[in-house]
């Protein structure tokens, strides 16, 4: 991605550290709906920091743009299939496969990006820039679309985290993780890694990291 290489190292930083506790989350999560999110979640808090890892670090990689959008566009599928087939409704889950979707296809849009830049443009002063001297940046109005929706995004998730934090929704533990499933006693992270406000944190900041990665298209 573009930008300076500080930035991309903290978005780095901040992607993998949410992936990382999804994939402790899928752990401990029993087989269904609850451990397909966690596993959804991971893959892209993941794929958001490989992808947020500064030009200069890594040797030039003509495969890596056609691999992530082709690796998000089967996730995106996959998000979508539980919807066209009616399932995860009365859980919670059609809300998530459609954020999840939506974000599987911002980086395969990113990944596009990065594919017409690396083809189509010259490396200079460390970012790609077109023949005509204009950044390769995607087009404004799909980039500005996702821009929009990521910062609704993160506002609802901030508000959604607030009441959390204060005492009085939030509750016992195994109260607050009933909706996603039952803790059985040797499940991984039984403890802090279910608790919702630690989720919603999550996807705060994987909103976060998305709208700051379209802001350096």
């Amino acid at each position: 991605m573009h930008g300076p290489p500080l930035v991309g190292w903290l978005l780095v930083a901040l992607c993998a550290a949410t992936g990382t506790y999804c994939l402790l989350q899928m752990r401990g999560e029993p087989p269904g709906p609850a451990r397909r999110v966690a596993g959804a979640e991971a893959l892209m808090g993941w794929g958001m920091a490989v992808m947020a890892v500064p030009p200069a670090a890594l040797d030039p990689r003509p495969w890596g743009p056609p691999a992530f959008a082709a690796v998000f566009g089967v996730a995106a599928v996959r998000a979508l299939l539980p919807a066209w087939r009616g399932q995860g409704r009365g859980q919670g889950q059609p809300g998530h496969h459609l954020h999840h979707a939506i974000g599987a296809l911002a980086m395969v849009y990113m990944a596009l990006a990065m594919m017409v830049s690396t083809t189509g443009g010259r490396h200079d002063a460390g970012h790609m820039a077109m023949p005509s001297g204009r950044m390769a940046g995607g087009v404004p109005l799909v980039t500005g679309a996702l821009l929009v929706y990521f910062a609704v995004y993160v506002v609802r998730c901030g508000l959604r985290l607030v009441p959390m934090t204060d005492g009085g929704a939030d509750g016992p533990v195994g109260a607050g993780a009933a909706g996603s499933g039952a803790v059985g006693p040797g499940a991984v992270g039984g403890g802090w890694s279910r608790r919702p406000e630690v989720r919603h944190a999550c996807r705060l900041s994987m909103g976060i990291g998305m709208f700051a990665m379209l802001l350096t298209l």
